[in-house]
């Protein structure tokens, strides 16, 4: 196969080709409309719309909020929801906070719940300047070092190289002590982390000679130490007397402040420190935009790869010329483009006149002397259609045709002018 050449022929070889294919109504646009906007971005839409449906979908559906252990909001059987609206039951307002605020200086006296590492010692002390001041109580449930030594003075976590392990598993007790709440609930499931008291603290539920229960005066409050929070949960506080001594401990005054266990333990101790965006966002979401610019930078360098120099190659197959000529007018006439098609009809008269004339085709002749030698050719007489400079210069330069009858009709009038200055 022989390879043609990539020149593509901008003008018919008749005027009334180009014109005709302009004007004829079964042409092909590559025009936008909205019904082919709408065949080529369908997919696209239904895709989007069933990913955005399926996101919340699984939103709505989905329903498995997580909270830390011994989590008032949680019901899952290590929350403890259950105990909290026992308390609401029997009068008692429970709030829940995530560190000491407002809420603890109305005057009245209030327990306290903490869990371990809730709070800084700046925290601790504000709240043994708060609560144990103003005659409430703080519970402590699995306390270390930190907060027994601000809130709770006398006891001490139990020697770990001594008889008793510093924690034992969680099982039913007996109080073996007089403290109230504790001779009330009788036998309840203690455990964990277990204490050494000094006078005059209080020590009960005893395990291995230890007790997993302390009970000190602090000022004018108390303190009440929990090796662990088990009798505490939803799943335990059905069992033994569990609930009894919760509802003793917890509800020892009208009104219960619960320290939520995710608070932020970022906070340095002197509680100056001050956190960044990217802090404040949860994990999953600083992962997600790292994957995001990740991706980000992926596309990117995809795009801006190089693709190498242009290299030219043969068309590989052959088009006519009256092909690609009536393609062109029948976009020309989709878009209404009767400019620019009239400007390809005179350009391409004017190219094959000038030739004919022994004129430069390229750069092409000024308008005055094509004119000029177009006419010296045409015949005189006006019965074999004689025409005038100013008639040829407008029909080789002038303005562009109204409609599409003015396009047929410069056609066939160049058509006309090529035909009558090639004759002899």
């Amino acid at each position: 196969m022989t390879a043609p050449t990539t020149a593509t022929p901008v003008a018919p070889a008749t005027g009334t080709t180009a014109a005709g294919a302009a004007a004829d109504p079964s042409g092909t646009s590559l025009a936008p409309t909205p019904g082919r906007l709408w065949r080529r971005s369908r997919g696209l839409l239904v895709a989007a719309a069933l990913l955005v449906t399926a996101g919340l979908l699984y939103g709505g559906l989905r329903n498995d909020a997580q909270y830390p252990p011994l989590d008032p909001r949680s019901t899952a059987p290590d929350g403890t929801h259950a105990v909290t609206r026992l308390l609401e039951r029997q009068g008692i307002a429970v709030d829940t906070a995530p560190g000491p605020g407002k809420t603890l200086d109305d005057g009245r006296p209030t327990t306290v719940l903490l869990l371990p590492g809730t709070l800084t010692r700046r925290h601790l002390q504000e709240l043994r300047d708060t609560v144990l001041a103003g005659g409430g109580r703080v519970v402590l449930v699995s306390p270390g070092p930190t907060e027994l030594s601000v809130l709770a003075p006398t006891t001490r976590l139990a020697d770990p190289d001594g008889d008793a392990p510093p924690a034992v598993s969680s099982a039913s007790t007996e109080p073996d002590c007089d403290l109230p709440e504790a001779r009330r609930a009788g036998s309840a499931e203690l455990g964990g982390l277990l204490y050494a008291p000094a006078e005059p603290a209080q020590g009960c539920y005893f395990r291995d000679g230890r007790p997993a229960l302390v009970r000190s005066s602090e000022g004018n409050g108390d303190t009440v130490v929990l090796g662990s929070g088990r009798f505490l949960t939803n799943d335990r506080l059905d069992d033994d007397g569990n609930a009894a001594l919760a509802l003793g401990l917890l509800g020892a005054h009208r009104r219960l402040v619960w320290y939520l266990p995710d608070y932020d333990q970022a906070t340095a101790d002197s509680g100056a420190g001050s956190q960044g965006l990217l802090a404040l966002l949860p994990a999953g979401w600083r992962w997600g935009l790292l994957q995001a610019a990740v991706a980000a930078l992926l596309a990117a360098l995809w795009r801006a790869r190089r693709l190498g120099p242009v290299v030219p190659e043969n068309l590989p197959v052959t088009v006519r010329a009256s092909e690609t000529t009536e393609g062109r007018a029948r976009l020309y006439r989709r878009a209404k483009a009767r400019d620019r098609a009239a400007d390809a009809l005179r350009r391409a008269t004017r190219s094959r006149l000038s030739g004919s004339l022994g004129l430069p085709a390229r750069p092409e002749a000024g308008p005055a002397a094509l004119t000029a030698a177009v006419a010296g050719r045409l015949p005189q007489d006006h019965a074999s259609g004689a025409r005038t400079p100013a008639e040829v210069h407008a029909l080789l330069y002038g303005a562009a045709p109204a409609d599409d009858t003015a396009l047929l009709r410069l056609a066939d009038d160049l058509d006309t002018l090529e035909r009558q200055v090639r004759q002899p």
